[in-house]
C-alpha cells in the first residue's frame, strides 16, 4: 500500500490557512500521512456548495449554517463514531459557547470546531484608551468619523441577528413564529441605518477582512468597528501596520454582551473520501486541546477549543483577544441551520442593505424578511 495523501479545502486568510498547513506538517511527521491544503476566498467560503467540495476533497473546513443542507445532500461523514466515545466527549467538553453543538444536526455531529468566533468589537488601542462598552459611546465615535461597519452580505444580516439578540428578542430559527419581532426588528434596522449613514458608503461592499485591513493600514483614521467577527490575526505584532484589539460587543440592551451571532469554522470529512478513516483521525486530532492550545494558535489560528482560549501565552501574544471577548462568545446565539437557510441568508442580507441605505419604513423591510424566512422552509420538510 502506497503512502496516503489527503486533500483539504479551507479559506484564504492566514487565520484559516496557515494553521492547517502547520498542523498537516506535524501530522505527517507523526503518522506519515500527507495533507495538501487548498484555499478559497471568504465570500466563496460562505456560499460555495459543500457537495461540490466534498466530491473533490477529503477534509473540508465548513461554516455551521451549512449543516442542514449538508444533511439533506448526504455529502459528509458523521463524526460521532463507535469506538471514539472518549475523545468525542473530550471535544464536546472543550467547547467555547455553542461552537461544538453548532455542528450537530438531526442527532449527528458533522464537524468539530477548530475556530471559534462571534461578532465582537474591534478597536485601535493606539487611538482609544479603552473599548467603548455601550451603544451611545459607539455612536459618539461614529459621529467623529472613526467607525467602519462590515455590511457586505451576509454581515448586514449578522448585525441584525446580534442586535435583536442583545435587545432581548432573538430572531427565530424555526418556522413556527415570525423571523423578526416587529418592534425589536424595526429598532435594530434603525440602529444599523444610523451607523451606515455615519460610515464610509464603501462599507456595504466590505467584509470583516476588508474593514480590519483598512483599520490596520498605516495612517488609518479609523478607531473601531462595533459589530465585527473577531480576527485574532490583526492583534498579532507585525501583522499590519497598526495592531487591533478586540473586546466584548457594545451593549444595546440590559443583559450584558449576549445575543451575538455565532461564527467560526469546523473541520468536516467528505462522505465520498476513499480515505475516510485517515481523514477522521486527523479531524479528531487537530480539534483537540493539545493542538489547539499549541501549534494551531502559534501558526496564526483562532482556536475552537477552550484550551486555546485559556492559554496564557495565546492571550499575551494577542492583546488579550481571547480573555477580552470570551463573555460575548459564551453568550452568543446560534443562527438557523435548516436546508433552505443559505439562500435566505444572501437574500435577507441584500434586503437589509436596501433598507439601511434607503429611506423606506423599517417595518416594510421586517415584513419582507419574515416572508423570506417562511419561504426558505418550502420543500424542506
Amino acid at each position: 500500500m502506497g503512502a496516503i495523501t489527503l486533500r483539504g479545502m479551507t479559506w484564504s486568510h492566514p487565520r484559516g490557512y496557515d494553521p492547517m498547513v502547520t498542523c498537516a506538517q506535524d501530522w505527517r511527521a507523526r503518522t506519515g500521512i500527507s495533507i495538501e491544503w487548498d484555499k478559497r476566498s471568504l465570500q466563496d467560503f460562505e456560499s460555495f456548495p459543500v457537495e461540490d467540495l466534498a466530491r473533490r476533497y477529503d477534509l473540508i473546513v465548513i461554516d455551521h449554517p451549512h449543516v442542514g443542507q449538508i444533511t439533506a445532500e448526504g455529502c459528509l461523514t458523521p463524526l460521532d463514531l463507535p469506538g471514539r466515545e472518549a475523545p468525542f466527549a473530550a471535544l464536546a467538553d472543550g467547547s467555547v459557547g455553542l461552537s461544538f453543538p453548532s455542528y450537530n444536526w438531526q442527532g449527528r455531529q458533522w464537524a468539530f470546531p477548530i475556530d471559534a468566533a462571534t461578532q465582537v468589537l474591534a478597536f485601535r488601542p493606539d487611538r482609544l484608551d479603552r473599548a467603548p462598552g455601550t451603544w451611545a459611546e459607539v455612536l459618539d465615535l461614529a459621529k467623529a468619523g472613526e467607525m467602519l461597519l462590515p455590511l457586505r452580505p451576509p454581515h448586514s444580516l449578522m448585525c441584525l441577528f446580534t442586535l435583536c439578540g442583545n435587545l432581548g428578542r432573538p430572531c427565530a430559527v424555526e418556522r413556527d413564529q415570525p423571523f423578526v419581532d416587529a418592534e425589536i426588528g424595526v429598532q435594530a434596522i434603525e440602529m444599523i441605518r444610523e451607523l451606515a449613514a455615519l460610515a464610509d458608503p464603501a462599507c456595504t461592499g466590505m467584509d470583516p477582512i476588508a474593514v480590519l485591513d483598512r483599520m490596520g493600514e498605516a495612517g488609518s483614521r479609523y478607531s473601531l468597528s462595533p459589530l465585527i467577527y473577531g480576527y485574532v490575526s490583526y492583534s498579532l505584532a507585525g501583522f499590519r501596520a497598526n495592531r487591533i484589539a478586540f473586546a466584548d460587543m457594545p451593549v444595546a440592551g440590559d443583559a450584558g454582551p449576549i445575543g451575538s451571532a455565532l461564527g467560526g469554522t469546523g473541520i468536516a470529512v467528505s462522505a465520498f473520501s476513499a480515505q475516510r478513516e485517515a481523514a477522521v483521525d486527523f479531524a479528531y486530532w487537530v480539534a483537540a486541546g493539545p493542538q489547539q492550545a499549541g501549534r494551531y494558535w502559534q501558526a496564526g489560528g483562532q482556536p475552537g477549543h477552550a484550551a486555546g482560549w485559556e492559554d496564557e501565552a495565546a492571550n499575551a501574544a494577542t492583546l488579550g483577544f481571547y480573555r477580552n471577548t470570551r463573555r460575548t462568545l459564551e453568550g452568543a446565539w446560534l443562527r438557523p441551520r435548516h436546508a433552505g437557510y443559505m439562500p435566505f441568508q444572501e437574500a435577507a442580507s441584500q434586503r437589509i442593505n436596501q433598507a439601511v441605505t434607503g429611506r423606506e419604513p423599517a417595518a416594510r423591510a421586517i415584513a419582507d424578511l419574515n416572508a423570506l424566512f417562511l419561504k426558505s422552509f418550502a420543500g424542506n420538510g
